[in-house]
């Protein structure tokens, strides 16, 4: 690649400080933005790689009102999560920051001050749902309801997690409010609005041919079809004003006067999060942060998962041209969704293989996580992780096809020759094995510039693939005993060939790929490869075994890890009412089919492996029978003898990790989530079953 000394900016989307991170978040933002700045390092380019922990939001006052605490201990607690994963995992940033720190929030009102005196906003006051219950309006995720556009019952103010579609409260089907659960009212209020359908024209050239005010600006046939599709669908439906402030207490304060108890809005904040990170990072490092984002030589790319492709490629570039004289993105290369085991991941269900467990389950492992979430990324269409295919392209591949090989080529010259590199000339057939390999390595360059990762490390790995077929079809430990000088060709070709695959293989397994630079005795720190990789009559060193092969005792421990999370959300968690729509209406008849008795619970004691559940025995009065209840979260076993529960005796009975439960307590919840039984006095509040059949 020729070295063009050109500045990259290079970012990934900020994560959310509300929770850890999962692999799902790997796959589609960090990793491929981690192996593309490897690589421009490599090749001498000038990368700014730049990140950090997005802190402000509706999403994060949720989480600290559920928890009892407050916002900024929620973003202390998940930024610490978030960072220290990242750095264990080896995310290679060069600036990890947050948009809490004191900088950005200067940073974002300074921003905000110039489009406000451009007059790039309009001000407008307009009617907005309002919860009377907790005298507040209702922000993006403090309201949810029917998504118009699949019906999920659970979108939010601003977005659908199920179909993926960008909203507005407004759109909403009978929305609620996520915080009491009461159907809000409209009440005026005021907020700076982003006319976003003045910027059609520019935007549409800008996304489709690469260009805008007669300036090319990318190749727009080096986007993804899917980023592209979806942008042309929001400008061709016509973009709608979006307001860029939010009625929060949390969040980076509007500047200007008559704008109390307002925050900017998180999508206005968050990515100029980019622009601060940079800042602090250039000052640091003695150098200017405005030739990474205004520098004529410099080139902006966001990897992103696609949902974030609207405010990266729409948004962002609006607010980056208002305020004038930022480059915009050259590339937004978002990634489809990660799922898991058959189903989509989700966090609230904690279905997800988590990145800090992982961390602490597989030590050491980094390089072997990387190496399955790069070959399964959902470059172009959702892919699936699974445990077994985990275990298969480890055992199979790194395993089997890379450490085989690489042991095969230093154990035979150790014994061989002391560890000494032959000091002859290839053969024919040898040199030519040598540029098969060589040939590989060029792809895993043509295809990392066309972010095409997936591709790029098969063509790594066939470097290797190409050497075991090499050396399995001459059987150099036959051929020494017979014709020892050809085998000196034969291991000097397969000794060049193994040190050009730690080049190859840097970007996406750094780690393994030192440790092999290292016994070889060569440099993998520069994007060169050579006939001549490794120095003749140099000596090399013993290795380690590189890869450890999966047991399936691990595997199966990882499956019951998950299939516990499904029974504990199946069994255990009752939704808070706050997020719970009305059930649709049941005929009297229905109701009358029901038997509910009052019980005494006389034992009571732990579900192994299940912190939520208590297998409950329970005195009816006809009978005693067991009942498994998700309620260890709220009592311990010795606090709930002697009670008296309303229990439902004609659901059928159901196995949960294997008790079977013969029917359901009934449960009461405040709108804080805290429950109490629901006793025969009538005392309580709205009831709630526990959700244990």
């Amino acid at each position: 690649m020729e070295n063009t000394k050109k500045k990259h900016l290079i970012t990934s989307a900020l994560p959310y400080a509300n929770g850890p991170l999962h692999i799902g978040h790997l796959a589609g933002a960090y990793l491929p933005a981690d192996i593309y700045a490897r690589f421009l390092r490599m090749n001498g380019e000038d990368v700014a790689f730049i990140c950090g922990s997005d802190e402000h939001g509706a999403a994060i006052t949720l989480r600290a009102k559920k928890e009892g605490v407050t916002p900024k201990e929620i973003v202390d607690k998940y930024n610490g999560i978030i960072s220290k994963s990242f750095e264990e995992f080896g995310i290679s940033f060069d600036m990890y920051h947050r948009t809490s720190a004191p900088e950005h929030h200067q940073t974002a009102q300074d921003f905000f001050k110039v489009l406000e005196e451009k007059g790039s906003f309009e001000k407008k006051t307009s009617e907005q749902y309002y919860d009377e219950k907790n005298d507040q309006f209702l922000a993006d995720r403090y309201i949810s309801g029917e998504c118009p556009k699949c019906a999920n019952p659970d979108a939010y103010g601003d977005q659908c997690e199920k179909c993926g579609s960008t909203l507005s409260p407004s759109e909403l089907i009978n929305p609620r409010s996520t915080i009491s659960g009461e159907t809000p009212v409209m009440k005026e209020t005021s907020h700076w609005y982003l006319p976003m359908n003045q910027h059609e024209e520019w935007l549409k050239e800008y996304i489709e041919i690469g260009e805008y005010e007669g300036k090319t600006h990318h190749n727009v046939k080096e986007w993804k079809n899917h980023v592209i599709g979806q942008c042309k669908s929001w400008i061709d439906g016509g973009l709608m004003p979006r307001a860029m402030t939010r009625d929060l207490n949390w969040g980076v304060k509007v500047p200007v006067e008559g704008a109390d108890g307002k925050v900017l809005y998180v999508w206005l904040d968050a990515p100029i999060g980019y622009i601060t990170a940079t800042k602090v990072w250039a000052e640091k490092n003695g150098k200017n942060w405005e030739d990474y984002w205004k520098g004529e030589n410099s080139e902006i790319v966001h990897f992103i998962g696609k949902d974030n492709i609207v405010f990266h490629c729409i948004i962002f570039p609006i607010l980056l041209k208002e305020h004038g004289g930022f480059n915009l993105p050259v590339n937004v290369p978002a990634n489809e969704f990660m799922n898991l085991e058959g189903d989509k991941i989700s966090t609230s269900k904690n279905w997800a293989v988590w990145l800090h467990e992982y961390l602490e389950e597989f030590p050491g492992k980094q390089d072997e996580l990387k190496y399955v979430l790069t070959s399964i990324m959902p470059e172009a269409k959702d892919s699936e992780f699974t445990w077994t295919d985990y275990k298969d392209r480890i055992n199979n591949e790194l395993a089997d096809i890379l450490g085989n090989y690489l042991n095969r080529v230093i154990v035979l010259t150790l014994k061989y020759y002391d560890g000494v590199v032959p000091e002859v000339a290839l053969q024919r057939e040898d040199e030519e094995a040598l540029d098969e390999a060589l040939s590989s390595a060029q792809q895993v360059s043509e295809s990392i510039v066309k972010y095409r990762f997936r591709e790029a490390l098969s063509a790594a790995m066939n470097m290797a693939r190409i050497g075991n077929r090499q050396l399995q079809a001459l059987e150099p430990w036959r051929l020494q005993k017979t014709d020892p000088e050809r085998v000196k060709s034969i291991m000097l070709a397969h000794l060049q060939i193994a040190a050009n695959i730690t080049v190859a293989l840097a970007p996406f397994l750094p780690n393994k790929a030192a440790q092999i630079a290292q016994a070889l005795g060569v440099d993998n720190k520069t994007w060169t490869f050579s006939q001549e990789k490794v120095a003749k009559g140099s000596t090399i060193q013993k290795m380690d075994i590189l890869f450890e092969k999966v047991e399936d005792e691990t595997i199966q421990k990882q499956v019951e890890k998950l299939e516990a999370s499904k029974t504990d959300n199946a069994a255990a968690a009752v939704e808070p009412v706050e997020t719970r729509a009305q059930k649709e209406e049941i005929a009297f008849d229905d109701f009358m089919k029901i038997d509910m008795r009052v019980g005494t619970i006389i034992e009571a004691e732990k579900v192994k492996k299940a912190d939520r559940l208590l297998k409950l025995l329970i005195d009816t009065g006809i009978d005693k029978r067991t009942v498994v209840s998700g309620i260890a979260q709220s009592f311990t076993p010795e606090e709930v003898i002697g009670k008296k529960v309303t229990v439902l005796l004609n659901l059928a009975p159901r196995k949960i990790k294997g008790i079977e439960s013969q029917g359901m307590i009934l449960m009461a919840e405040n709108a804080e989530g805290k429950l109490s039984f629901l006793q025969p006095d009538g005392k309580h509040g709205s009831a709630a079953g526990d959700g244990v059949s």
